[in-house]
């Protein structure tokens, strides 16, 4: 893996913080390599996140988008939120399990699982194919 300075945990934990912390379409934009593709097959049909985006500028406009919609009323509950990151054969592949717990302004709680597929080129996002559903 030439060129490669970061760890798989790494570029997960950019990802997260660009993506669903910071809402920052920009960012995570950069975080793929420029033909890099960002799937979410589970979205429906007509949601605000396409189910393929292929390219920095695709992802950059499907992700802001995205964001454009109200973020979740309340925060993530850090404490009983977690993940599982799993290495596979392919060193430039790795799968995340995510156990998110989100804290609602009126005291309940929603949790959230979801897994997510990475594959890297360098310390680029080559792939990501998120599959999680938004509530409703």
């Amino acid at each position: 893996m030439e060129g490669v300075t970061l760890s798989h945990r790494e570029i997960f934990e950019r990802y997260v913080y660009t993506g669903p912390i910071s809402r920052n379409a920009d960012a995570v934009a950069d975080l793929f390599t420029e033909d890099g593709v960002f799937e979410a097959p589970l979205m429906p049909a007509g949601h605000a996140l396409p189910r393929r985006m292929e390219g920095r500028a695709a992802i950059r406009a499907g992700i802001g988008e995205y964001h454009r919609e109200p973020a979740f009323d309340g925060k993530v509950n850090v404490e009983l939120s977690g993940y599982v990151l799993h290495e596979t054969a392919d060193p430039d592949t790795f799968i995340c399990e995510i156990d998110t717990v989100l804290d609602d302004a009126d005291g309940t709680r929603m949790p959230v699982s979801l897994v997510q597929i990475y594959r890297v080129r360098g310390d680029l996002i080559a792939m990501l194919r998120d599959y999680f559903a938004p509530p409703g």
